[in-house]
């Protein structure tokens, strides 16, 4: 079994002319999309929050939150973004997957 990536733009909501292109790892066992915080900050994204997150391995981390709009194919959602850290796995999460109507197959 191989691992499943999708190119999507990350877009700054108010002004989605700020952007980047990312390939993104597909993570069904992630709720949100992680980025790295300095990318964010490049789009003018800034954090609304910071909030704990339980990883697969049972360890809790702390990160802070944003909002931005991610395109995939045409279509456009928005979303919850953690601010990852640089060692942070850069990831496309479920409530993304979901935003564009998508669910991992079975």
């Amino acid at each position: 079994m191989g691992f499943t990536y999708a190119n999507v733009r990350i877009c700054n909501p108010a002004d989605r002319g700020k952007s980047i292109h990312m390939k993104l790892l597909v993570d069904s066992g992630a709720a949100y999309t992680s980025i790295r915080g300095d990318q964010l900050k490049e789009l003018g994204i800034m954090p609304e929050g910071k909030r704990r997150f339980k990883l697969a391995g049972g360890r809790t981390i702390e990160r802070r939150f944003g909002v931005v709009v991610v395109e995939y194919e045409k279509e456009s959602t928005g979303i919850v973004v953690i601010f990852g850290e640089p060692h942070d796995t850069e990831v496309l999460g479920v409530h993304a997957l979901e935003g564009f109507g998508l669910e991992l197959g079975r």
